[in-house]
């Protein structure tokens, strides 16, 4: 057995490793934004991105993201890295960075919602929305709204939505969506992600709807993959599992690859809806394909954040 798994070691980390992005595509005086780009995937999505063009760290941690992207800067030779402030439990932090963004830049090309929570002990944002409903998926609803025209302004353009294989385990709980009459933290995360999946799904739609005339305006989501990354710090035996298995998880640079891919691969220029995972299209969860539910998210988000997009 131990010859056996010496000898299939090597294929077990191909198979593990998942997909690649191979596009070489450039992006010369195109802006990206990445939340939650100062550590695990998000910081290798930058490092990747800032290889082809201009890239905003977006994230709570400054310190942290000032060190990240001076990282990046230093290996990539791209001095265009810069760090802003955002912080996604907070609506009145998501404001200040748009307002602040769109008065310093003209454009927005590639919307890179990356940043996320996993596995926090109950608890609310600023605004009162539990943990994982609002950063993970609130949060990033309102960044992009706020950013929105910009983009459409800059397209083509694309908005890419870090989702999960665990939105497969969720549901939306519209009678108790900030988990006050009942909590599971797992089961929030799975929640979170298929919010995610339902948000993608209903702006592809409106997105379509509204400027089919113009093209590459496209919204994707995506499964990074089982990442070996600081996501688990909420929970000891995640924490734990992660480190005993970790051979078997992805690295950081490997879960980057389908956020790289959905933002740059020149094949998925008029794709918009869908769901990727290592690179291709994978399948979504019959929750995921709920248009009803879609529609009943996007209404009840924009109630509790207070604003009106249609």
């Amino acid at each position: 057995v131990p010859v056996l798994l010496f000898v299939a070691a090597p294929y077990i980390r191909r198979y593990v490793a998942g997909g690649r992005c191979k596009s070489t595509a450039r992006l010369e005086g195109k802006v990206v934004i990445v939340t939650g780009a100062n550590t695990g995937i998000g910081k290798e999505t930058a490092r990747d991105l800032a290889q082809r063009g201009k890239v905003i760290i977006a994230c709570r941690d400054i310190a942290k993201a000032e060190a990240a992207a001076s990282e990046i800067r230093a290996e990539t030779g791209n001095q265009q890295v810069i760090v802003k402030k955002l912080d996604l439990a907070d609506t009145k932090s998501i404001r200040e960075f748009a307002e602040k963004f769109l008065a310093e830049e003209k454009k927005l090309h590639i919307l890179i919602n990356n940043a996320g929570v996993m596995l926090c002990p109950y608890s609310k944002t600023a605004d009162g929305f539990e943990m994982h409903l609002g950063v993970n998926h609130l949060g990033h609803f309102l960044l992009t709204f706020l950013l929105l025209e910009c983009l459409k302004q800059s397209a083509p353009a694309r908005i890419v939505n870090v989702s999960s294989l665990a939105h497969h385990g969720g549901r939306i709980r519209f009678h108790d969506l900030h988990g006050e009459k009942s909590y599971n933290r797992g089961l929030a995360y799975c929640h979170s992600k298929l919010a995610n999946v339902l948000f993608t799904r209903e702006l592809a739609r409106r997105l379509q709807g509204k400027f089919q005339k113009q093209a590459g305006f496209t919204a994707n989501a995506l499964h990074p993959g089982s990442v070996s990354s600081e996501l688990v710090r909420h929970s000891f035996v995640m924490t734990w599992l992660w480190k005993i298995f970790s051979y078997f998880l992805k690295t950081p640079w490997e879960g980057a690859q389908t956020s790289i891919y959905c933002a740059v691969a020149e094949e998925l220029d008029s794709v918009t809806g869908q769901y990727f995972s290592d690179c291709q299209p994978a399948y979504v969860s019959p929750r995921g394909r709920d248009d009803e539910t879609a529609k009943k998210l996007w209404s009840v988000s924009c109630e509790l954040l207070g604003i009106q997009w249609d």
